[in-house]
């Protein structure tokens, strides 16, 4: 545990969302709401960093009343709130996407692409090739529908021959068997992540966390040293690297947890509120 950890320099705290900062069943506690607010007041920056999409954040982050640069997409995209100005974007190539398509139809398993939308479309789109429990549970998991549609034609659409990023939804023993073809096909070209039970995802090999909260860092003009990041999944690893001081909850993977510099009661128990109560010294509700 680090003893250089002087709560009067932290100026920002880089939050994941998923298994971190929100409850089993994606709950955002009020207390957490209590504490992230009351750290803000001290005037401590709120930095959202998520593999989510942005429409997929908003009824998060406005009770958080948090603004300025997040980091959406695992870093693919950041963006300085209110107003979804966009400051930086890394897109995934088209053979990539060709590829996991193909592999998909192989295997039978559900897949999704995150399209950079367009002016007719404002916001990401979101296709998927069938429907089913997958596509129903990412709905219930983000508020975000695919729609239907046959993602090869829609690749060559206009406009919209790069991804954000894609996504299969599959059983960990199914992404086991995913992972080691896209590897052996596209070596460090792509960036694999776990980044939920069910979600393995892919994005352009320059994309990660750590480099979106880099680029969220620098339009506020703040250094590494001054951010404590919290995490609980591999895509949140980048992220540590940059900060100056990491935390994971007790329900992270076992190579998160020993990668941070502190490791806090689970989410389910309200792991990063509880820490920050400490460490800030935050007054309790009575």
């Amino acid at each position: 545990m680090p003893t250089n950890l002087n709560p009067e320099n932290i100026k920002a705290l880089a939050l994941d969302l998923d298994g971190t900062v929100l409850r089993p069943g994606a709950v955002l506690s009020e207390r957490t709401i209590r504490a992230l607010r009351s750290c803000q007041e001290r005037g401590v920056r709120i930095i959202i960093a998520t593999g989510r999409a942005i429409e997929a954040v908003e009824k998060f982050r406005l009770p958080l009343g948090a603004e300025g640069p997040m980091v959406y997409f695992n870093g693919a995209i950041v963006a300085s709130m209110p107003g979804t100005k966009i400051l930086h974007t890394c897109l995934l190539e088209p053979g990539a996407v060709d590829y996991c398509i193909d592999l998909s139809r192989e295997l039978g398993v559900y897949y999704h692409v995150f399209f950079p939308g367009t002016a007719e479309h404002p916001g990401q789109i979101l296709v998927a090739e069938k429907e089913g429990s997958e596509r129903d549970m990412y709905y219930n998991h983000t508020g975000l529908l695919a729609e239907i549609g046959d993602l090869k034609t829609f690749l060559k659409g206009p406009g919209l021959k790069r991804a954000v990023k894609s996504m299969f939804l599959a059983e960990p023993e199914v992404q086991d068997t995913i992972r080691p073809r896209l590897e052996e096909r596209f070596g460090k070209s792509i960036y694999i992540a776990r980044t939920y039970r069910n979600f393995l995802e892919i994005m352009n090999s320059r994309v990660s966390k750590g480099q979106g909260l880099r680029i969220a860092l620098e339009h506020q003009g703040l250094t590494s040293q001054e951010v404590l990041a919290f995490g609980d999944e591999e895509n949140d690893l980048p992220m540590f690297e940059t900060a100056g001081f990491s935390a994971a909850p007790a329900n992270a993977k076992d190579t998160v947890k020993a990668a941070a510099d502190f490791v806090l009661a689970s989410n389910a128990e309200d792991g990063v509120a509880a820490f920050l109560e400490e460490l800030f010294s935050l007054p309790l509700k009575g």
